[in-house]
């Protein structure tokens, strides 16, 4: 079984950096899980400059928008560690997608959709580190689609960091322990 390692904090807080850094120090064999679309050419610059930073790392990067049980159900054999970045991003994706289907996702589907890859992670032996946004810690936003995003990423947090082992919040680029 996997141990859960969830990393949180707000925009720009160095928690992807810390994810990152890490999994460097957990082993040499390592999978980095990219949710993030590229949806436009600033999007596609920020995939490029992580690309960059990963870049001769030993890191193998896989792709994955949507499906992160997946991840887990592919043969991954000789990875001890992987590195999802980010599930802000993930819940983001499955929005969009939902939305633009017509389907109407709510914090029941996003909470099965988490257990789904959670209970994927069960057959994996290594560590698998999760990067995601606090975005509790802000205002209320202005739009009804906007609260939506914001309480589906929150049930998602709050789902991986009971399942999780350890939760990390990350200020100013400071790891705070919040569950050891």
């Amino acid at each position: 079984m996997a141990k859960i390692i969830l990393v949180t904090g707000g925009a720009r807080s160095g928690k992807s950096s810390y994810a990152l850094e890490r999994a460097e120090s957990l082993s040499t064999k390592r999978l980095f899980v990219a949710t993030c679309p590229k949806i436009d050419p600033e999007m596609s610059e920020r995939v490029r400059r992580h690309q960059q930073e990963r870049h001769g790392r030993g890191w193998i990067t896989r792709e994955s928008e949507t499906d992160l049980a997946a991840v887990f159900q592919q043969p991954n054999e000789g990875i001890d560690v992987v590195l999802i970045d980010c599930l802000t991003l993930w819940v983001n994706n499955i929005l969009f997608t939902d939305e633009g289907q017509g389907a109407d996702i709510n914090d029941h589907r996003i909470g099965v959709l988490c257990g789904e890859w959670l209970e994927a992670t069960r057959s994996f032996t290594g560590t698998v580190i999760c990067v995601t946004n606090e975005v509790g810690l802000g205002i209320v936003p202005d739009n009804k689609l906007a609260r939506k995003y914001r309480d589906l990423v929150g049930t998602c947090n709050q789902m991986i960091g009971k399942w999780a082992d350890e939760v990390i919040l990350v200020s100013c680029g400071i790891p705070l322990v919040l569950k050891k």
